[in-house]
């Protein structure tokens, strides 16, 4: 009779504070290993090796990009940010926009271009081709250590465009730049 009790009182407990709490909601990961279209999600993780295209897609939350995956965003909507680490290709383009700020370390390459992103662009440590052209960066745009080759072209950059470390040195240019210009960039 207790047991029975004591279960009825548990359920009462907790649709009592689903009533009294409604807003409260688990945001969803969707694992993309092909392509979405114009639907809108809560976060896109990108497995290992895998590919994901955004054509159109927004993202409530973040992405994340596994190692040795490819994440492929054209004219996506993204809330968040976007994370790789390890990544085979990050290619972010086409009127893409990002409410945070995109960080791609420790991987190959990557290319964002034609993007609006509120936060900063951070290139670290890829072993192949960088370019960041024709962006809208709310923050810094940092690339440091790549050795694969960095292209940075006519981007509107409000904080400051800093380089160091990478092998070759950045080329580029035209790039308006509301903060400094640092180190191996002092001059794109």
């Amino acid at each position: 009779m207790l047991k029975s009790i004591s279960s009825v009182a548990m359920t009462l407990i907790g649709f009592s504070t689903s009533l009294m709490f409604p807003h409260i909601a688990v945001a969803e990961e969707i694992s993309c290993q092909r392509r979405l279209g114009a639907i809108t999600v809560d976060n896109v993780k990108v497995p290992q090796g895998k590919t994901c295209t955004l054509a159109g897609t927004t993202v409530k939350g973040n992405i994340v990009v596994e190692g040795g995956a490819t994440l492929k965003a054209i004219g996506a909507k993204v809330n968040g940010s976007i994370q790789a680490e390890g990544a085979t290709l990050v290619d972010v383009n086409s009127n893409t926009t990002v409410g945070g700020s995109i960080q791609v370390k420790q991987g190959r390459a990557a290319r964002v271009v034609s993007t609006s992103i509120d936060g900063d662009l951070q290139l670290e440590s890829n072993s192949r081709q960088i370019v960041a052209n024709q962006n809208q960066i709310g923050g810094n745009l940092q690339v440091f250590q790549n050795t694969g080759g960095v292209m940075i072209r006519q981007n509107r950059v409000k904080g400051n465009l800093q380089c160091k470390e990478n092998t070759p040195q950045p080329i580029g240019g035209d790039n308006i730049v509301q903060g400094s210009k640092e180190d191996q960039c002092a001059r794109l």
